[in-house]
């Protein structure tokens, strides 16, 4: 399968840099897959797992809070808030924070801020439990 160069960053640095076949990532919009030759594409990144079809068509997977993907010339670069891979995932520290953002939300007298925070933290914490391998 035809490949094209990916990185992958977040505000801490390169997390992957290398020729994949493509990859696959929650927007703000929608599922979205990016293979080679597509169209010029910009877009912001939702919260949900994320994969990675690398170059001998292994897959990676990870969990992709927030950013924005751009495939520009043949190229994607993906800038990501939070890009969690699989392995690297602690499924007792997701728990945990799912059950506070759960307790948070059950006690009730959120603001509308608060309540949109706490649901926040719920839908991250569930989306790493997903993908963690406990």
């Amino acid at each position: 399968m035809k490949t094209f160069p990916l990185r992958i960053g977040t505000p801490d640095g390169l997390l992957f840099e290398g020729d994949v076949q493509s990859v696959s990532c929650r927007t703000i919009t929608g599922d979205l897959a990016i293979l080679a030759d597509h169209i010029n594409y910009c877009t912001a990144l939702g919260m949900g797992a994320a994969h990675v079809i690398l170059e001998d068509g292994t897959r990676k997977d990870a969990a992709c809070i927030g950013g924005m993907l751009t495939m520009m010339n043949g190229k994607c670069r993906v800038l990501a808030t939070t890009w969690e891979w699989k392995e690297n995932i602690d499924f007792d520290r997701a728990q945990n924070a799912k059950k506070r953002a759960e307790e948070m939300i059950a006690k009730g007298g959120l603001t509308d801020r608060d309540y949109t925070i706490a649901e926040a933290k719920l839908h991250r914490a569930l989306v790493r439990m997903s993908l963690s391998s406990k």
